[in-house]
């Protein structure tokens, strides 16, 4: 063989080994997500299943930090395929960014045909076209008990909830477990109070125009939300420890007084992530939904305020297009959302897969059609910030009402009309 005859014929198995590298390039998928720890090994085994049904691999990564990660990345040009986002306000700016690609052509129409006409809406993030598939939610518009230290009846209005609490008060049994500590978003909370106040109290419409910047937070009706959340909560023995100890109480130590003997507080407000802790080994019995804790729904009924974590998808490729129609299907919702029944998915096949009555309670109300996205998740940053902020100030000192609100508003009025969401909600 000459010289000439081996360049030819290294130049062409360079050019093969080029080109099955970049294949195994192309027959990777990278992720990134919020999920660490037990969150992950959930979702590591929804990716597994996907590698092993499709033969693509995967990259994963997890980051408590996720927003960060993702702007950097995104700034340096180097976005993960898919990333899991925790709220519809961080998709949004990459909507409009135009950073993502729409999933109308994506998803397969047995997928698309699972989801109920509320998550097909909210699922669009503001747009004509779909941006995001759910793939794992929750449930706000709750408020917990527990049926052996609890008897009363359940409120069915907001004036019978301020009842209820009030006339526990007066028994000397603390109605409210209430925590604001989680650093460093602490006081949300007690913005998911007040949304639900205002939800339930003013509607879906009016909800909708407030969460999208277009109503003052000096309005009559979010005044008379947070002055309802005060009435049930800063009078002297409404929460255990006292309103201001709730500010030092993590979100997730608030509800332990449920179980203790006497119990140290009556009722949470809390998301249906709150199962996984009522759920926990104590003093060697494992509490058993429906018997150590139940839930009624915030009062009145009819709609549903929600939350969501959001697949986007963002280098449109073979590989991301398969995931994406995987995580929003049958399949890789079932193995998210039915492990330990603490985990629940917006398809409707899958509403009753859930094996306790609790569970299978919140999974319907979840595929429902009366929903709204939780409005903290809606809003741009600094106005997000700035409610948490508030919550905290109003709890150390109801009486800077009016000023906390005016100081809502005088940020609501300096952030761009654009950077506002507006999703219906209700619907």
């Amino acid at each position: 063989m000459n010289h000439r005859t081996r360049l030819v014929l290294l130049l062409v198995i360079t050019a093969l080994l080029g080109s099955g590298a970049c294949s195994a390039r192309r027959a990777t998928v990278t992720v990134l997500a919020s999920w660490t720890g037990d969150e992950e090994v959930r979702f590591r085994a929804v990716l597994d299943a996907f590698e092993h049904r499709t033969g693509i691999h995967y990259d994963y990564a997890g980051s408590r930090a996720v927003d960060q990660v993702l702007a950097s990345q995104v700034q340096q040009g180097n976005p993960p395929d898919i990333a899991v986002l925790p709220n519809p306000g961080s998709a949004a700016a990459y909507v409009r960014s135009r950073k993502l690609t729409p999933l109308d052509g994506v998803l397969s129409p047995e997928v698309r045909a699972g989801y109920g006409p509320a998550w097909t809406v909210l699922q669009r993030i503001g747009t004509d076209s779909q941006y995001a598939v759910a793939v794992k939610t929750d449930l706000k518009s709750m408020i917990w008990y527990a049926p052996k230290k609890m008897a009363e009846p359940f409120p069915q209005t907001r004036q019978q909830l301020l009842d209820l609490s009030a006339r526990l008060t007066a028994a000397g049994r603390t109605p409210w477990c209430l925590g604001m500590g989680a650093p460093p978003a602490s006081g949300w909370p007690g913005t998911d109070w007040i949304e639900d106040i205002l939800l339930h109290a003013s509607g879906p419409d009016f909800y909708r125009r407030w969460s999208g910047g277009k109503v003052a937070w000096t309005t009559p009706e979010v005044r008379d939300a947070w002055q309802t959340w005060g009435t049930l909560v800063t009078g002297q023995g409404a929460v255990r420890g006292g309103s201001r100890a709730a500010l030092l109480t993590d979100f997730g130590d608030a509800g332990e007084g449920l179980f203790t003997d006497p119990p140290g507080c009556l009722l949470e407000h809390q998301a249906s992530f709150a199962l996984s802790r009522y759920r926990a080994e104590r003093s060697s019995t494992r509490s058993v939904a429906g018997q150590d804790f139940d839930y009624f729904p915030f009062p009145p009924r009819g709609v549903s305020e929600v939350s969501a974590d959001l697949a986007v998808m963002f280098d449109d490729t073979p590989e991301s297009r398969a995931l994406i129609d995987f995580l929003a299907g049958d399949e890789a919702q079932l193995i998210q959302a039915g492990t330990g029944d603490n985990v629940f998915s917006p398809r409707r096949s899958l509403a009753d897969q859930h094996t306790d009555v609790v569970s299978r309670g919140i999974a319907r109300t979840l595929t429902a059609e009366s929903l709204c996205f939780d409005a903290s998740d809606l809003m741009p940053a600094p106005m997000t910030e700035a409610f948490y902020r508030a919550v905290l100030e109003f709890l150390d000192d109801p009486a800077r009402l009016d000023a906390l609100l005016h100081e809502l508003d005088g940020i609501r009025l300096a952030i761009p009309a654009d950077q506002w969401l507006d999703i219906p909600c209700g619907q």
